[in-house]
């Protein structure tokens, strides 16, 4: 799998590829099976694909209702709408009384570009966090997310997983044995000065970010945090221990996410400093995805700049 895919056409293939072995993977849409890509699955497999249209509520009840009966369904809309839309339902029917359901919000972060503000959807690793027992995914690029997508269908508790729009580069794939697990980060690249713990589309870019440090003779380490929650506290304190500094970065609010996270465990365990690398409590706008992380700095050289604050704030 070389250059850009995006994560959601990854995660459509995905989906027909584990049907047969997992024949109680049932998939629910809203209404935009093309954009989210389970237009596929709909086409191989059309007696467990449900399109419930525009009503993410009832489809996030429907899909209760489906696992209360042992089965196993991934319901799909635009992250905004999974999240935010439907969120009393993920709350009540599916988390509270511990319901295998997988909540997948396709279209997250700032990358959907031209949809706006409305559709950039940049909190939903917040809302998810805060419900009790719901485990929070967000793959780095589409290796990882066919690896995610079998792993959820072997975790029988409530999760959600962001896709993303943009297609990115594929790289993990070039890991000697790399693997996805559930609440496990991956340490991409070792390094003494600073750790730089990314997620989605991010941790490509923090890559890149730590070679331009390198050439400023900085040790930078980075870590791949596609769970969210449950948080790797293992090996965030083992970076913090070793580095001294952290610095997050994620395409999402400051608010509530990848970096609220880092910081409540470290804050009471090992604190050090932690720099906070996001969407700065503010709403997206429309633009090509690219500008649109370049005009809120998400870039490497944002990471690095973020990096050399985070240096500064250790000494």
């Amino acid at each position: 799998m070389a250059g850009k895919v995006a994560t959601r056409n990854a995660y459509g293939e995905a989906l027909v590829e584990l049907a047969e072995k997992y024949p109680e993977l049932m998939v629910l849409e809203a209404d935009l099976s093309g954009a989210t890509k389970t237009s596929s699955f709909a086409k191989a497999y059309p007696e467990r694909f449900f399109d419930c249209g525009i009503a993410e509520c009832n489809m996030t009840g429907i899909a209760a209702g489906m696992a209360a009966a042992g089965l196993k369904p991934f319901t799909n809309t635009f992250a905004m709408f999974a999240t935010g839309r439907a969120y009393e339902q993920v709350r009540n029917s599916i988390a509270y009384p511990g319901l295998n359901v997988k909540v997948i919000g396709s279209h997250g972060g700032v990358s959907v570009g031209e949809d706006g503000a409305t559709h950039q959807c940049i909190e939903d690793f917040a809302l998810m966090r805060d419900i009790p027992g719901m485990t929070v995914l967000c793959p780095c690029d589409g290796f990882e997310m066919k690896q995610a997508v079998e792993a959820l269908l072997n975790y029988d508790h409530p999760a959600y997983m962001r896709l993303g729009r943009a297609a990115t580069e594929v790289f993990t794939d070039e890991i000697p044995g790399y693997q996805f697990e559930i609440g496990k980060g991956k340490c991409l690249r070792e390094g003494s000065d600073v750790t730089i713990i990314a997620v989605g589309l991010m941790v490509y870019r923090a890559m890149k970010a730590a070679e331009l440090l390198e050439q400023e003779g900085i040790s930078a380490r980075v870590i791949n945090m596609a769970t969210i929650k449950p948080l790797d506290e293992e090996i965030v304190l083992k970076a913090a221990k070793e580095t001294g500094c952290i610095v997050t970065t994620e395409e999402h609010s400051v608010v509530g996410g990848l970096g609220a996270a880092v910081c409540e465990f470290l804050s009471g365990t090992y604190p050090v400093p932690v720099v906070r690398h996001g969407v700065n409590d503010e709403f997206g706008r429309s633009g090509k995805a690219e500008e649109v992380l370049k005009y809120y700095g998400l870039t490497a050289e944002g990471i690095a700049e973020k990096a050399k604050k985070a240096i500064e704030l250790k000494k």
